[in-house]
């Protein structure tokens, strides 16, 4: 490896996932600070809430590194969960620069750039687990570790001024039933060798111990199935496939055939198959075939654990899906854990299959039938034990998951300590670790399709609209500008009572909007957008005084 020159600097730039968990977005630059090169470490996607009506996909925006993208040197990706993998086919015409990914998150990335018509135009390279990347200054090699997906992997990133060891998500599963265990002596080699900075996953930093095994989750499931009548559904993350291993073969011993109900369930079962796991399990019946198997005899592996409104166990709930049908006698296990954020949704969600009479079965009164995917306090002394890093950076949690991270690692003696928010760029190497700028960094929303700003106009009336309500006022008037008919008001999202009906109300801003038009001189009511901004504060002013709200105001002039 080429000696680095005196004006080099070794930068880590998160853009996303550092003070939120999910939407990673990491950058590494190397070089003098006005001729970087640059590599992307993960690309991700958060969802939306009920903060984002109507926006279900949220996007890190790439503002700052797409003026130098002709400087990104490659893509690289740690696994294929949403929050790493899911803005690439939405960002990359936007980067353009070549990725690199394991078979597995390979396989499963390419599904979606075929989806938005990029498959032919985005280069993928497959790499080998424990594979080797050379892309200009930094040499990039897999670690393997654990999660809950297949082929999760470590970056120790190489470069003239250090290495940087970038963990993405793990845990430490010593029998992780799919893939092969973390490869600790090559941590600890690492560590021999010198690290300059760990990159960590700070998920769980709050929680003693260990996350547990897969496997102890698998001796969890086998005896619960084994001993239910009537037909059982299985909530779970489509990506965790060896969860979705274990329930199939918990459904092979109860006697059961099993029905992948929802699209990525079936997409993340391809990939798992493309790269040789859940090869030896019965042929999943389909949803319409399903039907015609005995009730005790059938078991639906379902995505919408976290409650998600378009989601397969969502439709059950409702009573709309077209073919899966549950109810007195039958049972929901959720074999996931609850994100932060998705509480109101999947209580609802329960709510609906218990009013159908569904017996539910959650980690809270069923411990042991999930596992995290992210390494507890234990696991994280592990970690820093091996690789014994000279600076500590955490990643993938909020900002009291970041400092408390920082805090621990202070307290395992680690030396320095650096917690940034998303724009930071930190200086590694050479000297201290510190923050030494600040670039544009945020979110872009994907509505219907369309990715709009953070703080869009179609957003915000939107948001507008779902506290405040809104009204539409319409007037006709003739050549000479006199009323010929209206103003007419109609009210969404509204509330009445007795004493003062719905109708009245609107009766009363008829008239506030009438006397508005009334108080315009006559050259003013000659332009509609006079009109329309006169009748608008009028039954603005009247809706505050009614209801204690602004509502949406629509305004039409018609001249006839």
């Amino acid at each position: 490896m080429a000696k680095a020159n005196q004006t080099d600097e070794l930068v880590f730039l998160p853009l996303g996932g550092s003070n939120e968990i999910g939407m990673n977005f990491n950058l590494y630059g190397f070089g003098p600070a006005h001729d970087r090169k640059w590599i992307v470490v993960d690309l991700g996607v958060t969802f939306g809430d009920q903060t984002t009506p109507g926006v279900e996909v949220i996007l890190p925006d790439p503002e700052f590194i797409e003026e130098y993208a002709e400087r990104i040197l490659g893509i690289v990706l740690t696994h294929a969960h949403e929050d790493h993998i899911g803005a690439v086919a939405w960002l990359w015409p936007r980067l353009k620069a070549p990725i690199y990914a394991t078979p597995f998150t390979a396989f499963v990335l390419r599904e979606k750039l075929r989806e938005a018509d990029l498959l032919d135009e985005a280069e993928i390279t497959e790499v080998p687990l424990g594979g080797k990347i050379e892309l200009g200054p930094f040499s990039l090699e897999l670690i393997t570790l654990t999660h809950s997906i297949p082929e999760p992997n470590g970056l120790a990133i190489k470069t003239p001024l250090g290495v940087v060891l970038h963990t993405g998500d793990w845990k430490i599963d010593p029998d992780p039933l799919l893939g092969g265990p973390t490869d600790v002596d090559r941590i600890r080699e690492l560590g021999d060798q010198g690290v300059l900075a760990m990159v960590c996953d700070s998920t769980n930093v709050f929680q003693d111990g260990h996350a547990g095994s897969e496997a102890e989750v698998r001796a969890a499931l086998t005896p619960l199935i084994g001993g239910l009548k009537g037909k059982v559904a299985v909530a779970c993350f489509a990506s965790n496939v060896a969860r979705m291993d274990s329930v199939c073969r918990a459904a092979k011993d109860a006697g059961r055939r099993v029905c992948l109900v929802g699209r990525s369930m079936i997409r993340m079962a391809s990939a798992a198959k493309h790269v040789g796991l859940m090869q030896d399990l019965p042929e999943f019946v389909s949803e319409a075939e399903a039907n015609y198997v005995p009730e005790n005899e059938i078991l639906y592996l379902c995505t919408g654990s976290q409650g998600e409104p378009r989601a397969a166990l969502a439709r059950i709930a409702e009573g709309t899906h077209p073919h899966v049908k549950l109810g007195d006698g039958d049972h929901c296990i959720f074999s996931s854990r609850v994100i932060p954020g998705n509480e109101i949704p999947i209580r609802n969600l329960q709510n609906k299959l218990a009013d159908r009479g569904v017996r539910l079965y959650t980690e809270r009164d069923h411990p042991g039938i999930h596992v995290s995917g992210h390494p507890c306090r234990d696991e994280l002394a592990e970690m820093y034990r091996w690789a014994r890093p000279e600076i500590a950076i955490p990643t993938h949690g909020e900002r009291r998951h970041l400092l408390e991270h920082c805090a621990f690692a202070r307290d395992l003696q680690v030396p320095q300590q650096l917690a940034p928010r998303n724009g930071d760029m930190v200086r590694l190497a050479p000297g201290r670790a510190e923050i030494v700028d600040e670039v544009p960094s945020g979110r872009i929303f994907v509505d219907a399709g369309v990715l709009t700003p953070e703080n869009g106009q179609a957003l915000r009336e939107r948001r507008h609209a779902s506290y405040n309500g809104m009204i539409a006022v319409s007037v006709v008037m003739d050549g000479r500008n006199k009323i010929v008919a209206g103003p007419q008001v109609r009210a969404l999202g509204l509330p009445a009572d007795e004493d003062y009906p719905l109708e009245e109300a609107l009766d009363d801003l008829a008239e506030e909007a009438e006397a508005a038009l009334g108080r315009l001189k006559g050259e003013q009511r000659e332009l509609d957008q006079e009109v329309e901004t006169a009748m608008s504060r009028a039954v603005k002013k009247a809706s505050q005084r009614i209801w204690g709200r602004r509502p949406v105001v629509e305004t039409t002039v018609l001249r006839v």
